[in-house]
């Protein structure tokens, strides 16, 4: 067979041919103005499939999304009755996302499943250690409706999936949550967030289940929270984290650990010292359980919850239907925006009962208020306790003075007990009538000071609930609601710490000189008698054991509160001072109390009366000695 070859006439046709091709192309290639507008059309194009893609991630489901179609899943459908009977509807139609509101205050996410509030953050503080402050987040509160069904079912709402809905009107939106057995019969939680306002309107109604819910058995609403941990020391958190509540038309009470059973309830709050999350409702309940357990097990060891909280109300059918208008705070604990709702919120601020209460409420918080409003708060503080022991002054007065007199009647005194040291009766006749000639008695010395422990307690009360001093810094602290630190231990000293804390050892220091001048002043006037030096050395004693029962008692508290003690402190040693020596003349003085002596004396009837009866006493043991 003859080999083909490749001749020339063939080269030419293929060379002929290229040359034809490449001048085809060169001549439809396309111009600079075709070449921009495709590329115009590509990155349109790319914009266009970008922007469908978050449509797509961003797309909000409705119930028509998930209604029951004529292809739908039969054996789901079956399954989901045989589950939930009636509210197998409301499954088919819910989802699992979750529904996020936020106003300038708060910022909010709503659970389908369950209908209730799965995460709570107050927009304006963060914690000691600047993470936002979160109420509920992670499943660390629940809130649920359990009841029975007329198909022999108990169901629990926070198992539940709900149907959402969101409108917004103006400054206010509503958030629907309902548990659908139909589009005309459900159960819906209603909240209204506000711009501007911690309180979020709740009610809970049911439409056309009067059918459906069991009235029969009982309907508990149950509200569960762990608490989390919001302050640098978690022992002084936990002192102020209990349950209030509001009963009786305005009675207001706590429980900081174990279990209260309450009748006719206005509100029952969780309060996490600086920080609250208050159920209220308008038509009062009936009865109710509340429960609380210490989650701290041990204070060295960094605990993430402070506290558990429980609460179990009945809820009453109203014709076969639910219906209970109620509100939710969550909040800060300040007197001040808790007043504002004028429903007795102002008790989840611990000021203390009765007087201390009183005088927290009408002198210090508006005193502290008007100081905070214009000076530093750690200004505030040294201003208002300097304020307050100008006040006092003439207390401490009058206490100094009683001892000087004291002190001048004590040779006197003594004299008289050595004289009658065998007719004890007789001794503290002359020691009265000598007392009571001279103007002088050591009760004179212990009212004065009984009058200040009010102030004293009030004020203990007081800056420990101050929300005012919340992450306020002052010289080196950085938050006067939390205790100082210029030093951290490698270990940990039981009831003191694994810190030092320096205002409470300048307090500790203040106290100790203070009653180093009040107790050598106050053992001089003492009259000699027997048991006297152990007296003495009990007092000796004191002066050195209460500064260092400050110093381990205080290590943890509040640095504003011992701040105060700190100033109050220094200026009492310097009121007393002053009184001691350009006030108080001894020698005029004892001039006046020789004066009063020779004046008759009338008793008044307390001490006619005691006179009285150290008589008939005497008398009596007279008698019996006769008789022996």
């Amino acid at each position: 067979m003859e080999e083909k070859k490749l001749d020339l006439n063939s080269i030419i046709g293929f060379v002929l041919i290229f040359g034809i091709l490449a001048y085809m192309l060169w001549q439809n290639q396309p111009s600079p103005e075709e070449i921009e507008a495709q590329e115009k059309a590509k990155q349109e194009q790319v914009e266009a499939e970008k922007k469908a893609k978050e449509q797509e991630q961003t797309l909000v489901t409705t119930a028509n999304d998930y209604a029951v179609g004529s292809d739908a899943d039969s054996l789901q459908v079956i399954q989901l009755k045989n589950k939930l009977g009636a509210f197998a509807y409301s499954a088919i139609q819910s989802s699992n996302k979750e529904t996020v509101i936020e106003s300038d205050l708060l910022a909010l996410k709503f659970s389908n499943k369950g209908g209730y509030l799965s995460e709570v953050r107050l927009k304006q503080f963060v914690d000691y250690d600047s993470i936002p402050i979160y109420l509920i987040k992670d499943n660390n509160a629940s809130f649920n409706i359990n009841f029975g069904t007329t198909d022999s079912r108990i169901l629990n709402t926070k198992d539940l999936p709900f149907v959402s809905s969101v409108t917004k009107n103006g400054d206010v939106t509503l958030v629907s949550m309902k548990l659908k057995v139909s589009e005309s019969q459900f159960l819906e939680y209603r909240y209204e967030i506000k711009e501007g306002d911690y309180m979020i309107d709740f009610a809970i109604r049911s439409q056309g289940l009067s059918n459906v819910i069991n009235s029969s058995q009982a309907i508990n609403l149950d509200w569960k929270l762990k608490g989390y941990r919001h302050a640098k020391s978690i022992s002084y958190e936990n002192r102020y984290t209990d349950i209030h509540y509001d009963y009786e038309d305005g009675k207001a009470d706590y429980t900081r650990d174990g279990e209260d059973d309450i009748e006719d309830v206005s509100w029952v709050g969780y309060k996490q010292h600086f920080f609250s999350s208050v159920l209220l409702t308008d038509n009062r309940f009936k009865n109710v359980k509340v429960r609380t357990e210490n989650l701290v097990k041990d204070e060295t060891i960094d605990t993430v919850y402070t506290k558990t909280f429980a609460t179990t109300i009945p809820l009453e059918l109203q014709g076969g239907e639910i219906n209970q208008t109620m509100d939710w705070y969550y909040g800060p604990s300040d007197f001040k925006v808790l007043n504002k709702y004028d429903r007795n919120l102002d008790e989840l601020v611990p000021f203390g009962w009765g007087l201390f209460g009183w005088i927290n409420r009408y002198i210090f918080m508006p005193l502290f208020g008007f100081l905070g409003g214009f000076l530093p708060y750690g200004i505030a503080i040294v201003v208002m306790t300097v304020l307050v022991k100008i006040l006092l002054s003439f207390v401490q007065y009058k206490q100094f003075l009683s001892q000087a007199k004291m002190k001048i009647l004590k040779p006197e005194l003594d004299a008289i007990r050595a004289k009658y040291k065998d007719n004890k009766m007789k001794a503290q006749q002359e020691t009265m009538a000598l007392q009571t000639k001279a103007g002088a008695s050591p009760m004179a010395g212990c009212l004065p000071a009984l009058i200040q422990l009010p102030v004293f307690y009030a004020l203990f009360q007081f800056f420990p609930s101050a929300f005012d001093l919340r992450q306020k810094s002052f010289l080196w602290v950085d938050d006067l609601s939390s205790y100082d630190v210029i030093a951290n231990l490698p270990f940990n000293i039981p009831f003191y710490g694994n810190h030092v804390s320096l205002f409470p050892i300048l307090a500790s220091i203040a106290i100790f000189f203070y009653m180093r001048l009040t107790t050598g002043q106050n053992m001089q006037s003492q009259p000699q008698q027997e048991g006297m030096p152990d007296m003495a050395k009990m007092m000796k004693y004191m002066m050195y054991f209460s500064p260092i029962m400050m110093l381990f008692f205080f290590n943890n508290y509040a640095s504003g509160l011992s701040l105060y003690y700190f100033i109050s402190n220094v200026i009492s040693i310097g009121i007393i001072l002053v009184i001691k020596n350009f006030i108080l003349d001894e020698d005029k003085i004892h001039a006046q109390i020789q004066e009063k002596k020779k004046q008759p004396k009338k008793q008044n009837r307390f001490q006619k009366k005691m006179s009285e009866m150290m008589e008939q006493a005497e008398k009596q043991k007279q008698a019996q000695q006769k008789r022996k």
